[in-house]
């Protein structure tokens, strides 16, 4: 049975489900039907949906089975998110620049200065 895809691979609009067929005995039922919002993900972000669903949402587990980084893992969640409508948190790379910056300002290697103007450099990077 083929797996129901949201996007249509031709020109990326929202596909419409009309059938709805028993495999069993063959009855259809035809019409307009919501596919519902997973509908809404491509491929690669439903087969992350199911890796991160077999994890139990353990990030770790999810990063070994898929062998990318934690950033990585995180970023896909917020694509999922977003494609979803909901809203997705901070980039993580984002998080791990400015606390690289407040790490060397805490040891002394940058002035105050030097970190804010690096921060303010990060939050014009964000919108």
């Amino acid at each position: 049975m083929a797996r129901f895809v949201g996007a249509c691979p031709s020109c990326d609009n929202a596909m419409v489900v009309r059938r709805l067929e028993c495999p069993s005995c063959g009855v259809g039922v035809d019409g307009r039907f919501d596919a519902g919002p997973l509908a809404r993900l491509s491929r690669e972000q439903l087969s992350f949906v199911e890796t991160f669903l077999r994890a139990r949402g353990k990030i770790k587990d999810v990063e070994e089975e898929l062998g990318i980084s934690y950033p990585t893992v995180v970023a896909r969640l917020n694509d999922v998110l977003i494609a979803l409508g909901f809203e997705a948190g901070e980039d993580p790379r984002e998080a791990e620049r400015r606390q690289r910056v407040l790490d060397e300002l805490s040891a002394g290697r940058l002035s105050a200065a030097e970190a804010a103007e690096q921060l303010r450099a990060l939050g014009s990077r964000d919108g």
